[in-house]
């Protein structure tokens, strides 16, 4: 029998889902607050004290995980309801009382046009090796970019998958492809050691769920060298970003054989976030991508990252093109306001200039269009 604090926990995820949200935030003493479409709101259905929250943690994890819990005041672990909705819990403490962050892991896994992605994307999952990077903040999306190549690949090719999360986000089940799912503590102890034992795994394709650690990133340069199509993702806002972080992670005297590994086998990065829409209600995603081609392997190798800004504007005949370029694009094809995108460029001369090419060229192929 399910106890008292599993059936309210359960009954808060019901709720969610039932009003679109996407997040859930438990706090000792408030209102349960749900994220839909992007913002916070506040529930006064539900509100629970530090006890409660307390005994409601306890019930959601095993022994091994609470012991985990009490020494490291933090846990991230994955959490599923009869009917087969995903969830990825945060458990941790704020001034000594159990908190959490929950969000659900919509188990529906859409096309990139339904996601409103650009169809250059679909490319990625025809690579037979190398290094693919999606970057963006946290509720960017990154998760569901990466279940749709996945997919991709799971319906198209002859392949096995291999997915190493912390915890489990997206299920798939075997189409085309042999899919295998490795989730952190409960079945292998660190990403680091999952992607070095994946060489005895025979994967086709390795997903690192993300490059927490220099080892991780060690062990997935090695997979990818080797002949191997890793995916992964990292925490940040632009693709030159991500290249520099991740070199970042590894010592001074390191760094030299860090970048010229991480050039040879960078095959693209993909930079997202989410925008809010026209109508305000909803949002959608603005794509920065990097295809590395042999002049940016040798920017990357040669420590120029910066100089990949101009590459990537110029870049268009080549499937790649900046957020700003991206902005402009989603302006133009009235997704979002003009005042949206320029609160959110980089370089705001740079952004209008795009704009302004963009709808020169819009124009151009109307009066074609018109023509013939």
């Amino acid at each position: 029998m399910m106890c008292p604090a599993k059936n309210q926990f359960n009954d808060i995820l019901s709720d969610c889902i039932a009003r679109g949200g996407s997040d859930i935030h438990l706090s000792a003493d408030q209102p349960v607050s749900y994220r839909i479409n992007g913002r916070l709101q506040v529930q006064d259905t539900f509100c629970f004290n530090a006890e409660e929250l307390e005994s409601m943690a306890y019930e959601l994890m095993n022994d091994t995980q609470w012991v985990e819990y009490e020494q490291k005041k933090n846990l991230d672990l994955g959490y599923s309801l009869g009917k087969g909705e995903r969830f990825r819990l945060n458990i941790y403490r704020t001034m000594g009382a159990t908190t959490m962050a929950i969000r659900h892991l919509n188990q529906h896994i859409q096309s990139l046009e339904e996601l409103g992605l650009p169809p250059q994307l679909r490319e990625l999952a025809y690579l037979k090796s190398g290094l693919v990077l999606v970057t963006g903040a946290t509720g960017s999306g990154k998760s569901s970019t990466l279940a749709v190549l996945l997919d991709e690949i799971n319906r198209e090719r002859d392949c096995h998958i291999l997915t190493i999360e912390d915890p489990v986000e997206f299920v798939h089940r075997n189409k085309r492809s042999l899919v295998h799912h490795r989730e952190i503590h409960a079945d292998v102890g660190s990403y680091a050691d999952a992607v070095r034992a994946a060489m005895r795994e025979d994967p086709d394709v390795i997903m690192v769920g993300e490059m927490r650690d220099k080892e991780t990133m060690q062990a997935s340069l090695s997979a990818a060298e080797t002949g191997h199509l890793v995916f992964s993702t990292l925490h940040t806002g632009e693709a030159i970003g991500a290249i520099e972080r991740f070199i970042g992670y590894f010592p001074g005297e390191e760094q030299g054989v860090a970048r010229h590994r991480m050039a040879m086998v960078l095959k693209a990065v993909v930079a997202q976030r989410l925008v809010p829409d026209l109508s305000g209600e909803g949002r959608v995603a603005a794509i920065e991508l990097l295809m590395v081609n042999t002049a940016a392997l040798n920017l990357i190798r040669t420590s120029r990252s910066q100089q990949l800004y101009s590459l990537m504007e110029s870049g268009g005949s080549s499937g790649m093109w900046t957020m700003d370029q991206a902005l402009a694009q989603l302006v133009i094809d009235q997704k979002i306001s003009f005042q949206t995108a320029l609160g959110l460029c980089q370089n705001s001369e740079g952004f209008e200039r795009f704009l302004k090419t963009a709808k020169g060229a819009a124009k151009r192929t109307e009066i074609k269009q018109y023509a013939c």
